[in-house]
């Protein structure tokens, strides 16, 4: 890996020293923007394209890596100090209608090693506004903070934030009752209440559907993307749920009642049992999330991190919290996955001390308590669920079916064909959707502005991109507007924060507009004293890249 020699420069200048100048800095190496196969994810391929384009304008070499989903995610995810840049989603998780889980756990520095600030961003002021969010129960303050920090990150672009999609699926009313289908906001069609709630219209009752990715994990420990969410959040129930207006409401808690700004105390419904018959209990609900609280769970353990105590009553838990917490009920109620003690147990006994965690443990057969239980998953094919008739909101359908189906046109072409009666994931043109729809007098097609984006992920920990200056002057260079008409044909508002305009209290609506364009971009570079020459980019005076060992 290539690192920059900073630090002689840098200490003679702390010291006040003249430091010898030089015509210019070393050019900057070839840089590489992975993204996923055109077939795959058009949008994403096509703005990567426009993105590269812009950049070469700068002066920059750049190489667009094109690689399936699990390649780029393990590169990524997994190997943190080996890649440039990415195209990369945030998906609209229901338990993101509070945003905390992106403006602290997306960015904050505790999460970099390992957690879900996989591109390294660090910076004490933005911890310090991210935290106090955390526990301010004001909802005035908080939404102060909260539009600081969105502020903090548009000044130092440790990510290129682009659109947030208009998530844009269909479904056969022909099938299902368009009465039971529910549009949930921030998220659209494709939710946990429009699974469970979908009424067949005859004899046609599994819900069958897509995936343009494949699936990675069946892991109520692990998020491993937008499509193993998808499963995850119906095969595991969990204490609360994000309902249709975006607030937490009681799910397998019975009831659930503050006691105090830092204790909490929820009531476990009864009757509840796991996928293998055996009853949910309190000790179960304990055990989950002090499974997260623990190394072999990276990826929860933010959401757990204020708890101080669990303790048991009955039927009753009691979480007392280190500080006030005012997204406690969505960011872990609504999130922590509750999962079998005497499943997880040995597991977890069995990983400790080693250098795997759950993330790499996958069950023969998935045992949850939600209203789908696992029935089979063929690998690259499918993954089958069954309705899970014995819970206390038993889906309408038999089955859920999940196709994976890579290429685009091949998922427009099955739900016209009456192979897929559900289309979940359509990263094409929308407007060939609707044409479809328009045609074919079967398909409801339902537009909403996603909670989640689309953006381009900046790796912090490698030279230039350790530059804020550098990363504005990217970032500055691509026009937004162009990427929602060019790249997602108008099915997208753009996008400068974390937070999307469809949580209207949280979003800074004051950072979306700024001026962009090439020659902008290049005075940035220029003011930071980058130079041209033979029309590539150089680093300012005095900065060398060189290998290191």
């Amino acid at each position: 890996m290539k690192t920059l020699l900073y630090a002689a420069a840098s200490a003679a200048v702390l010291a006040g020293l003249a430091v010898p100048a030089m015509a210019e800095g070393d050019k900057i190496r070839e840089i590489t923007i992975t993204t996923r196969p055109q077939a795959a994810q058009p949008s994403e391929f096509q703005f990567v394209q426009i993105i590269a384009q812009e950049w070469r304008k700068l002066g920059l070499d750049v190489k667009i890596d094109v690689m399936p989903w699990e390649q780029m995610a393990d590169l990524v995810w997994y190997n943190r100090d080996k890649w440039d840049v990415t195209a990369w989603q945030m998906v609209g998780r229901p338990e993101r209608s509070d945003p905390d889980e992106l403006i602290y756990n997306l960015y904050h520095s505790s999460t970099a090693p390992k957690g879900y600030n996989f591109l390294g961003y660090s910076n004490t002021d933005y911890d310090a506004v991210v935290e106090a969010q955390r526990i301010e129960t004001d909802p005035d303050v908080r939404q102060k903070l909260m539009k600081e920090a969105q502020a903090i990150l548009a000044k130092d672009q440790p990510a290129m934030m682009l659109v947030h999609p208009k998530s844009t699926f269909a479904y056969d009313n022909t099938v299902w009752d368009s009465a039971s289908v529910v549009d949930q906001g921030g998220i659209g069609i494709k939710n946990v209440w429009t699974f469970m709630g979908l009424t067949p219209l005859g004899d046609k009752k599994d819900i069958v559907l897509n995936s343009s990715d494949n699936i990675q994990g069946i892991n109520p420990l692990w998020i491993s993307g937008s499509t193993d969410s998808w499963i995850t959040e119906l095969v595991w129930d969990r204490l609360m749920r994000i309902g249709p207006d975006g607030l937490p409401q009681p799910w397998a808690a019975e009831s659930v009642e503050w006691n105090s700004p830092t204790s909490i105390t929820v009531t476990l419904r009864d009757g509840m049992k796991w996928h293998d018959g055996k009853p949910v209990t309190a000790e179960d609900v304990k055990f989950s999330y002090e499974a997260a609280m623990g190394e072999e769970a990276p990826m929860y353990k933010p959401f757990v991190g204020n708890i101080e105590t669990i303790e048991i009553d009955g039927n009753k838990i009691t979480f007392t919290l280190k500080n006030a917490s005012a997204a406690f009920l969505t960011s872990s109620l609504a999130k922590l996955n509750l999962i079998p003690k005497h499943v997880w147990e040995p597991v977890l006994s069995d990983l400790a001390g080693s250098e795997d965690n759950a993330e790499s443990h996958q069950e023969a057969k998935p045992i949850g308590s939600g209203p789908f239980k696992f029935s089979s998953w063929a690998t690259n094919e499918e993954v089958v669920l069954d309705a899970n008739k014995d819970h206390w909101s038993a889906p309408k359908a038999d089955r859920w079916v999940l196709r994976i189906v890579p290429n685009t046109e091949a998922a427009l072409g099955m739900l016209r064909s009456g192979e897929m009666n559900f289309l979940s994931d359509f990263p094409g043109d929308p407007k060939i959707l609707v044409a479809a729809s328009e045609a074919d007098g079967d398909l409801d097609v339902v537009s909403t502005v996603d909670i989640g984006f689309r953006y381009v992920a900046f790796n912090n920990r490698r030279p230039p991109f350790n530059d804020p200056a550098f990363r504005v002057a990217l970032s500055t260079a691509i026009n937004r507007d162009l990427i929602v008409g060019a790249a997602f044909k108008g099915f997208a508002v753009k996008s400068n924060s974390v937070i999307s305009p469809a949580l209207p209290f949280w979003h800074n609506e004051e950072i979306v507009e700024f001026e962009t364009g090439v020659d902008l971009a290049k005075e940035i570079l220029e003011d930071a004293g980058y130079t041209l020459d033979g029309g590539k980019l150089h680093y300012p005076d005095g900065v060398q890249e060189t290998l290191s060992e």
